[in-house]
């Protein structure tokens, strides 16, 4: 590969600050808010315009409630809720026999509420900032880079938290990191769009009477008939009757979520496979081949599902939704084990119960598996091995590919993102690096402010 020498330089310090969060999304929200909640320095640097993560792409968010029904995601994430449900932006945790529970959110609505409450709480945030390079000392992390319209800058912290969802942070702070599963095959990237003009209640009412018709993988057809908003996984009688037409479809399954506005539904449907969401090239490729595949869709869609009659196209999300790129080597690396075990960890500090939820690297397959109830998330899981100062909330902790499938949805998120949070801040007020923090102290500090654990059991 051919390469350049960039000349040595030395760069200006834009900001210095205790906490800084790297990336706006459902962790990096809850973490900055939680950083921030008694008075300290906290900056959010985040690259697009607008904070939200896949919170703004038209997925409903996952795993509030465990197998068992339970509400198991609170604290922070609920209260985010409940502003977003205070401007009618928001459903209640609807329990579901596929997903656990669905909450549905109005994307615009997220970008807004999600900036109020972090400007409320004293979070500087930072748009249009790019991640460029960690500044480390040693085993320190000492700050980052950032690249914008005004060039290149440092910002240096008493503690980083790594909310990137692709482990930036750690991957150039010099942290291990992997790569997908075993052959380096990672969950397909999708692009969601948005339809309105749909006959919701022509399309529920049509699986919850004629559920021999309507093959709706796991969820039964009475699930249709008591909700008016839903989300559809099947129908794939149809996709193959219109392959079979000459329709070219990439899944094998229709996915359908209701909106909260009347009429409108998201389509979960394009599937781009090889794309790596740490590339820009492959990104540009996912994000072009998606717009190809929605051709197709729509027009399966209006052509063969109840209710579509008359639909018509609305909107695209802001970016291809990738669901897996790199995971870090951490303190302790969570299994499918533990996660169909319903372990207990004595350093708990979420749970979670969303299933192993693998979407094939290859072909448009999709693998489940329930544990039965739920499972804990260990602290030392968000504590990247070789680096002090750093800790990392969300998808790309440390954890197998089949773990990651589980914990990535965007409810476990946001209570990594809280608990990573409240790590930091009693990291910086002892003066401490954030792998030295009591985790009994935050254990109690999370159940003070609301959030839910069990009770540790020992194996």
């Amino acid at each position: 590969m051919k390469t350049i020498q960039e000349p040595a330089r030395e760069i200006k310090v834009r900001k210095e600050v205790d906490v800084l969060v790297v990336g706006g999304g459902p962790s990096g929200i809850t973490a900055a808010l939680a950083a921030a909640e008694d008075g300290l320095k906290v900056l959010l640097v985040e690259s697009r315009s607008f904070v939200g993560g896949n919170m703004t792409i038209g997925l409903p968010i996952l795993g509030f409630l465990g197998q068992k029904g339970n509400q198991i995601i609170k604290g922070i994430p609920q209260k985010f809720i409940d502003r977003l449900k205070a401007v009618d932006a928001a459903s209640e945790h609807r329990p579901c026999p596929l997903h656990m529970s669905l909450t549905l959110v109005e994307p615009e609505a997220v970008k807004t509420v999600a900036l109020e409450m972090l400007m409320e709480a004293g979070v500087e945030v930072m748009f249009y900032s790019f991640f460029s390079e960690a500044i480390v000392e040693g085993d320190e992390l000492k700050g980052i880079i950032i690249e914008s319209k005004s060039g290149r800058e440092a910002i240096l912290a008493k503690t980083v938290i790594d909310c990137s969802g692709d482990a930036d942070v750690a991957y150039r702070a010099g942290v291990p990191t992997e790569y997908g599963n075993a052959e380096g095959g990672v969950q397909p990237p999708t692009l969601m769009f948005c339809l309105g003009g749909v006959d919701t209640e022509k399309l529920r009412l049509s699986i919850a009477e004629e559920p021999r018709t309507y093959l709706t993988d796991f969820i039964p057809a009475e699930y249709f008939g008591q909700n008016n908003q839903f989300i559809v996984v099947g129908l794939r009688s149809l996709i193959q009757k219109a392959a079979e037409d000459g329709l070219k479809l990439p899944v094998e399954r229709t996915i359908i979520i209701t909106g909260l506005r009347k009429g409108e539904a998201w389509i979960n449907m394009t599937r781009i496979n090889g794309v790596n969401g740490t590339d820009p090239e492959s990104l540009t490729y996912g994000e072009t081949e998606g717009r190809k595949q929605m051709a197709d869709i729509q027009k399966y869609l209006i052509e063969y599902v109840p209710g579509f009659e008359n639909a018509y196209f609305v909107k695209t999300a802001p970016f291809v939704g990738i669901r897996e790129t790199r995971r870090i080597g951490g303190k302790y690396t969570m299994t499918q084990e533990d996660v169909l075990s319903c372990k207990h960890f004595e350093d708990a500090i979420a749970v979670a119960s969303y299933p192993l939820d693998i979407h094939h690297p290859q072909g448009g397959g999709c693998t489940l598996v329930w544990c039965g109830d739920c499972y804990d998330i260990p602290f030392r899981s968000l504590v990247p091995q070789n680096i002090k100062n750093l800790l990392v909330a969300g998808r790309s902790i440390s954890c197998t590919h089949e773990a990651m499938s589980a914990i990535r949805v965007m409810a476990p998120c946001m209570a990594m993102g809280e608990a990573a949070g409240r790590a930091a801040k009693q990291a910086v007020r002892k003066d401490i690096s954030v792998d030295q923090i009591s985790v009994k102290e935050l254990q109690d500090e999370l159940l003070e402010k609301g959030a839910y654990l069990r009770e540790y059991v020992e194996a």
